[in-house]
């Protein structure tokens, strides 16, 4: 498995991956992830040998030198593919990049998802509130979790 930035021909693909993993909520359409590219977000793919689409991640940051804030807006991993540790690697570049750049990262996830909280708690992630009915149409409530800045030295 490679990362490699994020391809446009593949927004279809991802398309295909939000719709298995957010089915019972509103998964990200064509638009949305061209509208995340086109606005100059962090994306990433995570490829196979045979060069296929299996995962995606996608960081925004804003703000200017010195106060730089991120955001990961995505991550998303192939069912037939989970547990092989693409979701790690996917979150492991983001946070690199926030880290190159001084800059803490924000998330929501599903209070419900075990296998992502474990995840980003091993990441240096806490809870910092909680979004209620975040998720729609299914109201799934939300945690905001809050990852502060590290230097690439402090991470090696």
């Amino acid at each position: 498995m490679k990362l490699a930035p994020l391809r446009r021909r593949d927004i279809r693909r991802c398309v295909e991956i939000e719709k298995q993993l957010f089915a019972g909520d509103d998964p990200w359409s064509v638009r949305a992830f061209q509208s995340e590219l086109d606005a100059g977000g962090y994306y990433l793919g995570a490829y196979t040998d045979e060069d296929e689409l299996v995962g995606y991640a996608g960081l925004a940051t804003v703000g200017r030198p010195g106060e730089f804030e991120s955001s990961v807006h995505t991550i998303g991993v192939d069912p037939a593919y989970q547990g092989q540790g693409i979701g790690t690697a996917l979150l492991r570049a983001l946070l690199a990049r926030a880290d190159d750049l001084h800059a803490p990262v924000f998330l929501e996830v599903r209070t419900d998802n075990d296998r992502a909280l474990e995840l980003y708690a091993r990441h240096g992630f806490t809870q910092i509130g909680l979004r209620k009915r975040y998720y729609q149409p299914s109201g799934a409530d939300a945690y905001t979790m809050m990852r502060p800045s590290h230097s690439a030295q402090e991470v090696s």
